[in-house]
């Protein structure tokens, strides 16, 4: 009898001890802080000063020997006007080459037919890469006149950015301190430590991106107008900060 009292005891005070130390460990935990959580923008401008032109050369013969022989030569001159230009050759590289057959499917009347072979198209593309943003309306001039006939895209872009970002970057974080500041005072606190801080954005967007067509006999006298614009460059922030009493 004495035995099972005493493991009854011992139970019921496991028990005890199992239900109170959810309660005592939650009596442990600090209590969280205040705190007050906003975003902040900040902008800076720069001038482009590097430009970045896809130029290619597209040619159709009947055989794929022929259209790629053309093709070649229209290129060779091509290159030869990019370099004459100034653009050193670290500033080139081919970025595209294809050759495709050309099919005539007809005019769509008179029910379904065989498609014909009637030749094939060699499409050659070079990326530029223009440091003198200045001049670049007399690239395009340039490679056009040699024999590109096509121009795929225009981008400009701040070669060295990185100063601006930093620019940004002090201005977000000027901003997310203001309305911080606002809240803080509204609340009647004031603003501690930060606790956290998370960017958004940063990377800079190419300017002004287009796309156009070019002909030999298109381009007029003088150099092809370009307008190189502005970059805007935009850094977003969120903070944490603590408020205290």
């Amino acid at each position: 009898m004495a035995m099972r009292l005493i493991i009854g005891i011992a139970a019921t005070g496991a028990l005890a001890s199992c239900l109170l130390a959810p309660a005592f460990a939650s009596a442990q935990e600090p209590a969280a802080r205040p705190s007050v959580t906003v975003s902040g923008e900040g902008t800076a401008s720069a001038a482009p000063d590097r430009a970045l032109l896809t130029s290619g050369v597209v040619t159709r013969a009947p055989s794929a020997a022929a259209a790629l022989k053309a093709n070649a030569a229209a290129m060779t001159k091509t290159l030869a006007a990019i370099k004459q230009a100034g653009i050193e050759d670290r500033d080139v590289g081919t970025s595209g080459l294809s050759v495709q057959p050309q099919y005539d499917y007809g005019d769509g009347q008179g029910g379904q037919r065989t498609p014909k072979l009637v030749g094939y198209e060699v499409r050659n593309t070079v990326s530029i890469r223009a440091r003198n943003v200045a001049g670049v309306g007399d690239l395009v001039d340039a490679v056009v006149n040699a024999g590109s006939n096509q121009i795929d895209g225009l981008v400009f872009d701040v070669a060295d950015a990185d100063a601006k970002l930093d620019e940004a970057r002090r201005a977000a974080m000027a901003d997310a301190r203001r309305k911080a500041e606002l809240y803080a005072a509204g609340a009647g606190a004031k603003l501690g430590a930060p606790l956290m801080i998370e960017e958004q954005g940063g990377a800079p967007e190419p300017v002004r991106p287009m796309t156009m067509r070019a002909k030999a006999l298109d381009v007029p006298a003088p150099a092809t107008p370009i307008a190189q614009g502005e970059q805007e460059l935009t850094v977003r922030v969120t903070v944490k900060w603590e408020l205290a009493p």
